[in-house]
């Protein structure tokens, strides 16, 4: 069961979607893998909804491609390479996470990513956009041996911050980020302004909170 948010002690975050809108970048790559074959780019708000799945979800719309298919595994390869070049070109921290992050800070309230960016990618990215030296801890896709829905990175990442797990929140824009928070036992808080993914609205995926803006996190934690 959660913990009251007046109790917690920590406050984990998803990465894109969440506390940066990579997007531009993402489908940017995408793009680029599409002018190579001749093909118009696309605008992107095809490719917004799909950010959360990375090039899974890049290659699904630039191309209509899916794991398993002939020829994915050397896409994929292509249009990772494609987006380390361009990464941190247009990515930003959403505007309104600031104040937010600088409210914690203030109530000296620690808080840590766990993305399923790979380290190799999202390391460099949190760096550039001055998130990496404020945060208590970074858990990226390939820190542990399952990533999210698997809660073992949001354990891993309470581990390193000394906190129990039922002491933390995790918010996040996926389903993935609901599925993973409620597994480790922690508060889950879905962000409504990420990327959300297809399938079922965000109101079925089971969150305790449903968030329409980052100040509203501070308003359940009673920090405004």
């Amino acid at each position: 069961m959660s913990a009251p948010l007046a109790a917690l002690q920590a406050v984990l975050f998803d990465l894109d979607g969440t506390l940066i809108d990579s997007a531009p970048d993402l489908a940017g790559a995408g793009n680029e893998v599409r002018a190579r074959r001749g093909l118009p780019p696309l605008p992107l708000e095809r490719y917004r909804p799909m950010t959360g799945a990375g090039a899974r979800g890049m290659l699904s719309v630039a191309l209509a491609i899916g794991p398993g298919e002939a020829g994915y595994d050397a896409l994929r390869e292509e249009f990772l390479a494609a987006y380390e070049a361009r990464m941190t070109r247009e990515t930003r921290v959403f505007e309104r996470i600031w104040p937010m992050l600088d409210a914690l800070d203030g109530m000296g309230l620690p808080w840590g990513i766990v993305t399923n960016k790979a380290s190799r990618f999202a390391e460099p990215v949190v760096a550039a956009l001055g998130l990496g030296a404020r945060a208590s801890v970074l858990v990226c896709g390939d820190t542990t041996a399952r990533a999210k829905p698997h809660p073992d990175p949001l354990l891993e990442a309470a581990r390193r911050m000394g906190r129990e797990p039922g002491a933390c929140a995790y918010v996040g824009d996926d389903l993935r980020d609901v599925q993973a928070g409620r597994a480790a036992a922690m508060t889950t808080v879905a962000a409504a302004w990420g990327y959300l993914g297809e399938g079922e609205g965000i109101a079925h995926w089971g969150a305790d909170h449903v968030i329409d803006a980052p100040e509203r996190l501070l308003q359940l934690l009673g920090l405004a």
